[in-house]
């Protein structure tokens, strides 16, 4: 897969760093502990700062006229442009901001960064951070709670900080909503530090939240039996990338369905039926598994142009919206079986 891994020439090192685990890139540090955050910052080589400066205009007599709207940032250690043409209101969240956001999402008190890096020219960086504690799925089934964040010196969009459980037997991770319950807080560059340290607090109140919901709901899930058929239904109206297509599922027209609909589908079932991780106690045969075999799809099976398009469709695109309708479905399937497929 290609990669956007920023190469830093001052330091000869990519700025990306991961624990104990060799990222697919195989680039960056590999850390043994857990770091700090200032320590973080320093092996993602994410510890330079960004400038903000107004466009300068040439005109037409050869005078420079400065711009009042109009403005640039770069990096001050190297002097790389990062973005232009952004706003006056346009505020920059430094590197090290984004850690101390992260540091107070739990009050910097158990927070262990795992990942982190920049992309580009060090215009978008990404931090992984492990939440204390594990939700648990039958005896031995445990899934992780992570926090991922994400900001851009360019201008292109806001401040993300999405709560992610992930499944450490194959390291999906369950995307979902729930309960009208966004696991997603978006912060823009206008708010000011101290809106951000409270949208900190609002991540940690819903990654509380869909903790307790989501131990209750995955171990009901696990319990409950559901057939090849119904597991390949299921798949099917995950995977409807249309309103028509999802009416032909549920009219059984598969001579109207697409040849890659349909590889899709098949592909999704075969993971479900046959990888050693939908093969426990918790997945064979559940509706649990079911829900893996949807978001594990996305990450083990499907191939994507690059690392960065991966990371996009699982946590806020195609991948995301797949394994919400899943999470639905299997919603309606845990308290109706099979009529919930007819109920559609």
């Amino acid at each position: 897969m290609a990669h956007n891994i920023h190469f830093n020439d001052q330091t000869g090192k990519h700025s990306f760093f991961s624990v104990q685990v060799h990222p697919w890139h195989g680039l960056g540090q590999i850390v043994k502990d857990y770091p700090t955050s200032r320590e973080a910052l320093q092996f993602a080589g994410l510890d330079y700062e960004v400038i903000k400066l107004p466009n300068i205009h040439r005109l037409e007599d050869g005078t420079e006229t400065t711009s009042d709207t109009s403005f640039f940032t770069y990096r001050k250690d190297n002097g790389a442009i990062l973005g232009d043409k952004l706003g006056v209101d346009y505020k920059i969240v430094q590197n090290v901001d984004a850690f101390t956001f992260s540091d107070s999402i739990v009050g910097g008190d158990g927070v262990m960064y795992e990942t982190a890096g920049a992309l580009g020219k060090g215009e978008k960086i990404f931090i992984t951070a492990k939440l204390p504690g594990y939700i648990k799925v039958g005896t031995d089934d445990l899934i992780e709670k992570y926090i991922f964040l994400t900001t851009s010196h360019d201008g292109s969009g806001s401040i993300t900080a999405a709560f992610t459980p992930v499944r450490i037997v194959c390291q999906n991770t369950l995307s979902m909503a729930l309960c009208n319950c966004s696991n997603v807080v978006k912060i823009r560059h206008t708010d000011s530090a101290q809106e951000r340290l409270k949208n900190a607090h609002k991540i940690m109140g819903i990654s509380n939240t869909l903790t307790q919901q989501l131990d209750a709901i995955f171990n009901q899930w696990a319990k409950v039996r559901i057939t090849d058929k119904q597991v390949m239904r299921l798949i099917q109206e995950a995977m409807a990338p249309s309103r028509e297509v999802l009416d032909n599922v549920r009219k059984g027209a598969t001579d109207e369905l697409s040849t890659a609909f349909t590889n899709i589908c098949e592909n999704t079932f075969q993971y479900a039926m046959q990888s050693s991780t939908q093969q426990t106690e918790t997945t064979k045969g559940t509706l649990f598994g079911a829900f893996n075999a949807v978001t594990g799809f996305y990450q083990n099976v499907k191939e994507f142009k690059s690392g960065d398009d991966k990371l996009n469709s699982i946590l806020f695109g195609t991948g995301l919206q797949r394994s919400q309708t899943a999470f639905r479905l299997c919603e309606q399937f845990g308290k109706h079986g099979a009529d919930a497929f007819r109920m559609n």
